[in-house]
């Protein structure tokens, strides 16, 4: 897990550079977690803080509610994206974060989407809704 300033995505294919690429514009070519949802998460597991790299998201977000995304298109940086589904916790979890970690992320572990047009992004742009 590598933490970056910015990124490059590429339409139909996902983050440059990302283990998961995609030949087949394939749904989770992004995962999106909230910063208010891994509190939450931390707070479940009795923790002061988690490390956002221990949930293996792509991006974290703040002040916005990703679920609100769903069937929508969204820009971020120069990029479009549109939401594909929920990105679920993976038993991984349980190893990662400990006894209760794959519970704790139920309904928390944010969202999976595809890029539609491909562009930069860097840390602190804005989340745009479209439509």
């Amino acid at each position: 897990m590598q933490i970056a300033n910015s990124a490059v995505l590429t339409a139909s294919r996902g983050i440059e550079g990302d283990h998961y690429d995609t030949q087949r514009n394939g749904p989770r070519q992004v995962t999106i977690i909230a910063a208010e949802d891994i509190a939450a998460i931390a707070a479940f597991l009795g923790k002061e803080s988690i490390n956002p790299a221990m949930l293996r998201r792509n991006l974290v977000t703040r002040g916005i509610n990703l679920i609100a995304l769903k069937g929508r298109r969204f820009r971020i940086g120069s990029t479009l994206l549109e939401t594909s589904g929920e990105c679920a916790p993976c038993s991984r979890m349980e190893s990662d974060l400990g006894p209760g970690g794959y519970n704790a992320m139920r309904g928390r572990g944010g969202i999976t989407a595809r890029v539609v047009d491909g562009g930069s992004i860097v840390l602190g742009d804005g989340v745009e809704r479209i439509g």
